[in-house]
């Protein structure tokens, strides 16, 4: 399920109040768990709608003076000219496909799971839907970048997710990934996937974190893009 690190704990998961006809897979951000992500998703749930958190590997963290954390990569650097864990994020997109897979194999097909995560895990989230050959219904990416940019659009030659609904949300007042680069990430998005399908909302005096306001707007963008089925 999580590729060779087989030692991470099973995921938060928030199981849908009725059969669960769609999923939404969601990653958190450096030095959290899924259980932060469960808690809040379950405030907005729809009720057959799965949501499953996992929990990032511990690793020590290059830029944190390496303590050892939940991360899904080593982070380097944050400015956007900043090395980056090349071999790290492709072997952690490869353990978000095999949780896709799983998913696939309980019966939800892949175009009803939206894909999401928050700064470390929103940047992964969007580098899993932008290299995966499944077909998502979607992707929120909150406070986030996308990591290994220059590899793009390159890198999307073989998605499946060329016309993937993508929620990109960031906060104006965050001090650890700023504004700009959520503004760099959605025009480097709208040059790799269908710009019209592209929806970036900023909200004021939000900081690193997230707000009622945005998670209202997840729900809605989710319940459009996993209407039930009957």
């Amino acid at each position: 399920m999580c590729g060779n690190n087989m030692s991470a704990p099973l995921p938060a998961i928030v199981p849908a109040a009725r059969k669960a006809t769609a999923a939404v897979i969601f990653l958190h951000g450096l030095g959290d768990t899924g259980h932060s992500w469960a808690e809040a998703l379950a405030g907005i749930r729809t009720p057959h709608v799965k949501y499953i958190c996992p929990h990032a590997p511990i690793m020590p963290v290059t830029l944190n003076m390496n303590m050892a954390m939940p991360s899904w990569f080593d982070i380097i650097g944050l400015s956007p000219d900043a090395e980056e864990d090349e071999s790290g994020i492709k072997q952690a997109a490869e353990n978000i496909q095999a949780l896709i897979d799983q998913e696939v194999k309980n019966g939800i097909p892949s175009h009803r799971i939206v894909l999401g995560g928050f700064s470390q895990g929103g940047a992964l989230s969007l580098y899993s839907a932008l290299t995966t050959q499944h077909k998502l219904a979607g992707v929120v990416a909150l406070s986030c970048w996308l990591p290994l940019r220059t590899s793009f659009p390159q890198a999307a030659a073989n998605s499946s997710n060329k016309d993937v609904q993508i929620l990109q949300c960031h906060g104006e007042a965050d001090p650890l990934v700023p504004l700009v680069f959520g503004c760099l990430t959605v025009e480097k998005l709208k040059s790799i996937v269908n710009p019209a399908n592209v929806n970036f909302k900023t909200y004021p005096r939000m900081p690193h974190s997230s707000c009622p306001q945005e998670m209202m707007d997840i729900k809605q963008f989710i319940e459009k893009l996993l209407p039930p089925v009957n």
